[in-house]
């Protein structure tokens, strides 16, 4: 070793902070490539008794190097977090595993116990998930707390890998009678794609254990995020859920909101870049009314959400007592749309709560075809229906459970098929008490059906009375039961409705309906009904409002419906 390179390394050890259990060579920039450089090194290592973490971070270790220092690590049996972020700067890859495998295979034999070991910043790949394999399934990570893999380019297979060795871990200290509880997962920028996050939702869904999982700018779209949002559920000390700049569009988004609803201590969501348009906003601004009682913040920046479905969010958070920070920044909103936003906050008190707002997009968004229809398994079924389980004979939909009783299900008249197929009042009438089995046509699982059977009826209204009596109470009839269940379920299927009626820009192909003046008269009649809540009300004014000029055909029975509303949601009766 020259002489410079000597004196380099004893200037760095003099300033090495060595207390507290804690050895630390961060950042120092050393050049660590053979026995002879890390000499100093080692010796200082060895003559640490009491040795708890290891930081040797902003370092660059080569193969012989790294085989040294794995001798001394040897007999710390004590160490329990291992700080070795960006600490292979210059490598070859192929060096990266045999030096992993050096330092992994010391903490085992040394008989460590593991709670914290952050291997961040080094573009290892899949070989270097296969260098550190052996660690992982040890009983040294039997203890494991926090595991940190952000930005190791670890792709597809490396997270099929560190998979299997995490769930390995987990049946191994389970067998001892203390299963893993890993609290902190971060591996963000990772390439690990759909198939990846399939994967590590199975060793999520096994430990249960999660606080904080934070896995941005993986390349996952749709099916990966519903696998990690079932994941998710069985997690219920979630606390910081950050899933940025992957793709949810509606059908991700939906999985999550469906998972959120069932846990309690999520502190912060960061969903910003990730498309969950203005269908997704709709359902987690629902869930955020029934749930997530402790959110301090939420991030839905950048996802292509309109002017309406932000206001939807912003109402949503108002009763929300821990809230600190809202972001909605980079939407389609326009300079009215954040004028409108700013004041809505303002008005709640919680104007400094909404991050900053730029609005150089260009408003509202063309319509959009769903973007991983490509990907196989889906349909194009409506929704909301995600979280669907048996449970004991019971199958959940949209968060409410019904008698699995399919097989007894009341069959459907031919009367009733024929009303469907082509409606008139005549029809209507003629079906008499069979009207009430209109309703059984209505399933929350198919809520584009349902929103579609609604406005067919309601299109036949009319003031003669016997007409109008029986289309009001087949409306109510459908309405109840559309709107008995969840928050979410409402909503969605409000969401819907609303983009039927072109009110709101959805995903797929959904043919919208022309709209009559009978349909917004009926709306007017069931809200101002028991059956009705407030808060879908309000999600509806803010629609209505915020579209006059798709209402101009109906603008008497528009303005009748947003009166009707407003009262709702001011509780006026």
């Amino acid at each position: 070793m020259a002489s410079h390179d000597i004196a380099q390394l004893a200037d760095a050890l003099s300033k090495t902070h060595v207390g507290d259990g804690e050895l630390s060579y961060k950042g120092m920039g050393l050049k660590l490539d053979n026995a002879e450089s890390v000499e100093e090194l080692v010796r200082e290592m060895e003559q640490y008794q009491g040795l708890r973490a290891f930081r040797l971070e902003g370092n660059t270790v080569g193969v012989d190097a790294a085989r040294a220092i794995a001798k001394a690590l040897e007999s710390k049996g004590l160490l329990q977090r291992c700080y070795w972020s960006d600490m292979f700067t210059g490598r070859l890859r192929s060096e990266i595993p045999t030096a992993l495998r050096s330092l992994g295979g010391a903490i085992i034999s040394a008989g460590a116990r593991l709670t914290e070991l952050d291997l961040s910043d080094n573009a290892f790949g899949p070989d270097g998930v296969k260098g550190i394999e052996q660690l992982l399934k040890s009983p040294s990570c039997h203890t494991l707390r926090e595991l940190k893999l952000n930005n190791c380019g670890m792709g597809i297979g490396g997270g099929k890998i560190l998979t299997e060795a995490l769930i390995e871990c987990h049946r191994q200290s389970s067998a001892l009678g203390a299963p893993l509880r890993l609290r902190v997962f971060i591996a963000g920028r990772n390439r690990l794609e759909n198939e990846g996050a399939r994967a590590l939702a199975k060793a999520f869904q096994l430990m249960g254990s999660l606080e904080e999982v934070h896995m941005p700018q993986n390349g996952i779209s749709y099916t990966g995020v519903m696998a990690l949002a079932s994941a998710m559920r069985h997690n219920p000390e979630l606390r910081v859920l950050n899933l940025n700049d992957n793709t949810f569009t509606k059908k991700g988004t939906l999985a999550m909101a469906q998972a959120l609803r069932h846990l309690r201590n999520v502190q912060v969501i960061n969903f910003g870049d990730c498309l969950v348009r203005s269908e997704g906003a709709i359902a987690l601004a629902a869930v955020l009314r029934e749930g997530l009682p402790i959110l301090k913040d939420l991030n839905l920046s950048f996802g292509e959400i309109t002017e309406a479905a932000a206001l939807v969010v912003a109402q949503a958070v108002e009763d929300k007592p821990y809230m600190e920070k809202v972001d909605l920044n980079g939407n389609c909103l326009g300079e009215e749309g954040c004028e409108a936003l700013r004041e809505a906050m303002e008005n709640m008190d919680k104007g400094d709560m909404l991050a900053s707002l730029r609005f150089d997009d260009e408003g509202e968004p063309d319509d959009e075809e769903d973007d991983d229809d490509h990907e196989n398994g889906d349909d194009d079924s409506d929704d909301c229906n995600e979280d669907n389980e048996e449970d004991g004979g019971n199958v959940k939909e949209n968060g409410i459970t019904r008698k699995d009783d399919s097989p007894t299900k009341p069959q459907t008249s031919a009367e009733i098929m024929s009303f469907l197929s082509c409606p008139s009042a005549e029809k209507l009438l003629q079906l008499g008490e069979m009207r009430t089995n209109l309703q059984q046509q209505v399933d929350a699982s198919d809520l584009h059906k349902a929103a579609d059977v609604l406005l067919k009826i309601a299109s036949l209204y009319s003031e003669e009375p016997e007409t109008k009596a029986a289309v009001l109470e087949t409306i109510d009839a459908v309405l109840k039961k559309l709107l008995s269940g969840s928050a979410l379920q409402s909503y969605c299927f409000l969401s819907t409705l609303l983009v039927l009626m072109g009110l709101l820009k959805g995903e797929g192909k959904m043919k919208k309906v022309p709209l009559v003046p009978g349909q917004l008269l009926c709306l007017e009649h069931a809200v101002q009904q028991e059956y009705f809540p407030q808060h879908p009300a309000l999600l509806l004014h803010t629609f209505v409002t915020k579209n006059s000029e798709a209402l101009k055909s109906c603008s008497s029975a528009r303005e009748r419906l947003s009166s009707a509303l407003e009262k709702k949601c001011h509780g006026q009766h």
